[in-house]
């Protein structure tokens, strides 16, 4: 696919994502003026070139459990959603299919909700040393799971994988997760 299609997609997907309050709405602002800004949206060189960047976060969804699959990220140290740097000409969506495959020994199956659109957008600068901080923006998909099912996860990123009920995270101390994951639970439609 030309780049400059593949770009006029991930603006649509973008654009295409409702936020559910005002940071999502500044998220997806800043999120669509670098689209605008710039055709560099790839990641091509570890860890930050450039910065930003785009990601595709999946979340492994229960729904008839109200649970959402995390893992222990040995990197970052915290709970995040499974997925990967979107490569180089790759259309966010098969970041989600290829990381499946990769991290949890899976093939992704859509949510019947939000299907192959992202249902929710962060802008966010990555932890770790100031020399290797960069920015990702991250589009989060949805994808049918279920409580028990087998997984192979990926052990030298992981150093766990757990299922989370929506009430489990929120009593949770936030400090050992993704920032933005009450909220994206909250646009996934687990709320309170």
């Amino acid at each position: 696919m030309p780049a400059a299609a593949l770009k006029s997609m991930i603006v649509g997907l973008v654009s295409g994502i409702e936020p559910t309050d005002d940071l999502g709405r500044e998220h997806r602002r800043n999120a669509l003026s670098w689209l605008a800004g710039t055709d560099d949206i790839f990641r091509r060189d570890k860890p930050l070139t450039p910065s930003p960047h785009l990601v595709s976060y999946f979340l492994l969804v229960d729904r008839p459990a109200g649970s959402v699959l995390l893992c222990d990220h040995r990197l970052s140290g915290l709970w995040l959603p499974t997925g990967g740097h979107v490569e180089p000409g790759e259309h966010p969506l098969g970041t989600v299919r290829r990381e499946a495959v990769e991290e949890l020994g899976i093939t992704a199956q859509l949510d019947a909700v939000f299907r192959d659109r992202p249902f929710f957008l962060t802008v966010t600068e990555t932890v770790g040393p100031p020399a290797t901080r960069h920015v990702d923006v991250s589009l989060w998909f949805a994808l049918v799971g279920r409580v028990g099912q087998p997984l192979r996860p990926d052990q030298r990123e992981f150093a766990q994988v757990r299922w989370w009920t929506a009430a489990e995270l929120r009593h949770a101390a936030r400090d050992g997760f993704e920032p933005h994951l009450l909220r994206a639970l909250d646009a996934l439609g687990f709320g309170r």
